[in-house]
């Protein structure tokens, strides 16, 4: 679903992207993993034909972002950094509204399916500007897929949200891929990407410097030793043990990092 060889990306003096090469397969998550001025965002903004690039390829749904730009941009969704909600609306009429904008039939009923799908039908009346973080960010992504987009862009999407927040989206992406929906996430926690990721690659100073599965990436460290220690909460455990997990749904505490 995604192909990069080679692509490469200066402001000026700096070179940013040094020759990236990595695959996508269709469905699942692929995590892009990086600190803060890796390069991620100006990949994903190449991808999503907001930048050029100043060299290589790079081809999304089997279009070329180049050349195709328009093609792309028909197969895509973008969620960035902070969510693009209209806090003066309420959650029904936001999705309504973006449904209306792309000419779907029968808006209202796209608006409740997606409400359901991210458990949001209780709050569906009331003004985005009461909602959680979680929440606005779940509606975020739920808009980014009116018109069933094959491929979702999702840069550092729990960027600023509380550990209960985090795990709420953490849920809304698997559903996005247990659906079908091929998703590049970026981000650079490293719990976010074991979590969800089927394949994870490192970004590092311009160039991709590990990629693989889980699995695959532990096996570049020496076999680990066996030892017998006796296990202390994290504190991540004591957050969700003393808040009582999350409240969507009024479903208990949600499988996060500490629970692998």
């Amino acid at each position: 679903m995604i192909r990069l060889r080679g692509l490469e990306k200066s402001y000026k003096d700096l070179k940013v992207l040094r020759g990236v090469d990595f695959d996508v397969e269709r469905g699942g998550v692929f995590a892009l993993l990086g600190s803060n001025g890796a390069g991620k965002t100006t990949l994903v903004k190449i991808l999503s034909t907001l930048l050029g690039a100043d060299g290589g390829t790079a081809a999304v749904n089997g279009f070329d972002v180049a050349a195709q730009p328009a093609r792309v941009r028909e197969s895509i969704s973008l969620t960035g950094q902070f969510a693009a909600v209209d806090e003066v609306l309420s959650g029904r009429e936001n999705l309504v509204l973006v449904a209306r904008l792309r000419h779907l039939d029968d808006p209202g009923a796209i608006a409740d399916h997606l409400l359901s799908r991210f458990s949001l039908t209780d709050a569906a009346g009331r003004r985005v500007s009461t909602y959680s973080g979680g929440m606005r960010r779940r509606l975020d992504i739920a808009m980014s897929l009116i018109g069933n987009p094959p491929v979702i862009f999702l840069d550092e999407p729990t960027t600023g949200l509380d550990p209960q927040a985090r795990v709420e989206v953490w849920e809304a992406v698997r559903g996005l891929a247990d659906n079908g929906t091929t998703v590049l996430l970026t981000t650079q926690y490293l719990d976010e990407a074991e979590q969800l990721a089927d394949r994870i690659a490192i970004l590092h100073r311009g160039r991709i410097i590990v990629n693989g599965t889980l699995d695959e990436l532990k096996k570049l460290l020496p076999p680990a030793e066996i030892e017998y220690v006796e296990k202390q909460p994290t504190l991540e455990e004591i957050f969700f043990a003393v808040t009582g997990g999350s409240d969507q749904g009024g479903e208990g505490r949600r499988t996060s990092s500490s629970g692998k």
